[in-house]
């Protein structure tokens, strides 16, 4: 139907479009310019020292495991709910996952669930920490990432929800405040979109240059680092080395330019995803469904890449299941964010049950609703009422 609502969506506009179309038509398609202006900008928009960019989420998770010398034998910390990139990218490299629980009440890691999987975890095998900023926010990131220091573990932080979100403190998500490395993703459906691509942000700046050696196979172009001193006198045009083992992990320069484009329009992306998520609490208020909307973060203002509520079913009286079937009939899209990872039967092999509550409350009651910035006004009420019809009638 031409008025159904997808949980989420990109808004591309033709500025957008003709930002590719120039690339396509000038080139370079890929190792070119724009990806170095695509990180000036992110740099600027985040408030980073070093952003490397790269071709998606998953393949910035990765890179900054690797660069954080994570190994196999290791361990590291993933909170359960999460999207399964997380996780996997800690066994890519060969280590072991440490599930920690959440807050029933958020979906995010806390200080005191941190502690409690360190506790469980082997203290000469934990290297690493990856906190998530699920649905967009974070929380308690400043005593997260001294519970790090303190234990010297690395943390990674995924901010693949997050990029818009800023600290109330002062400061944005994943600026190198308080991690190691943060990443992000610039899927369609994310803050801004680039089709697919990602980016990792860090403070140093000869660990950024390694970062970017490591997404193009490790090559080193720069004569003054080659081992070949013969060589090295010549400066030869066609020659680099590889020092270490690296991935393609580039992304392209009409990929960049979209993105480009698009990061001219993150504030009115986060105008908007606020000012629905606003809408959306003002309803709920309203209404009489045992329907709690998702609790805002104290520290940190919401970049709301997904507007999850909580449901309590059995007061409801009906499945989630039923329940999506009969808001996809009335023309509206949810989804479930996420399904606990330590539950995925890869993982219930490697580690077997785990008892994580929060996990499980927040999984067994999260639904999320449409959230996008090119939603019209009155479609925030629409959601909430069929929401309400579709719970009060039990179908």
């Amino acid at each position: 139907m031409s008025d159904f609502l997808p949980y989420g969506s990109h808004l591309l506009d033709d500025d957008d479009i003709a930002a590719v179309v120039d690339v396509l038509r000038a080139g370079p398609l890929t190792n070119g310019p724009k990806i170095q202006e695509l990180e000036a900008s992110l740099c600027a928009t985040i408030g980073a020292p070093e952003v490397v960019v790269v071709s998606n989420g998953t393949t910035a998770l990765h890179l900054a495991a690797v660069a954080a010398g994570l190994r196999f034998g290791d361990q590291a910390i993933v909170p359960a709910i999460t999207f399964l990139s997380t996780a996997n990218v800690v066994r890519m490299c060969g280590a072991d996952v440490v599930f920690a629980d959440v807050d029933p009440k958020t979906g995010l890691i806390t200080p005191e669930t941190l502690g409690l999987a360190i506790r469980r975890s082997d203290p000469n095998r934990l290297k690493a920490v990856f906190p998530v900023a699920m649905n967009g926010q974070c929380e308690d990131w400043a005593a997260i990432y001294g519970v790090c220091q303190d234990h010297n573990l690395i943390m990674i932080s995924d901010n693949a929800h997050a990029l818009g979100a800023h600290y109330k403190a002062g400061g944005n998500a994943g600026d190198c405040q308080y991690e190691d490395f943060a990443t992000f993703s610039f899927h369609p459906v994310k803050s801004i979109a680039m089709g697919e691509g990602g980016a990792i942000t860090v403070a140093d700046k000869e660990m950024a240059n390694r970062l970017r050696r490591l997404r193009s196979h490790g090559m080193e172009r720069d004569p003054s680092s080659w081992s070949n001193n013969e060589i090295q006198a010549l400066s030869a045009p066609w020659y680099y080395e590889a020092a270490e083992l690296g991935y393609n992990y580039r992304a392209t320069d009409f990929q960049a330019a979209l993105a480009l484009s698009q990061l001219k329009k993150l504030d009115f992306f986060m105008r908007r995803r606020r000012q629905i998520a606003d809408r959306y609490a003002e309803l709920f208020a309203e209404i009489d469904a045992p329907v709690v909307p998702m609790r805002k973060s104290e520290d940190c203002e919401s970049a709301w890449h997904l507007y999850p509520v909580l449901i309590d079913f059995d007061k409801a009286g009906l499945s989630r299941s039923s329940l999506m079937q009969s808001l996809q009939a009335e023309g509206i899209g949810t989804q479930v964010h996420y399904i606990p990872v330590s539950q995925q039967p890869y993982y219930k092999a490697l580690y077997g049950e785990q008892e994580l509550p929060g996990v499980e409350a927040y999984y067994g009651s999260c639904l999320s609703l449409p959230i996008f910035p090119a939603m019209k006004q009155g479609d925030e009420a629409r959601v909430v009422e069929a929401l309400r019809l579709c719970i009060n009638n039990k179908t």
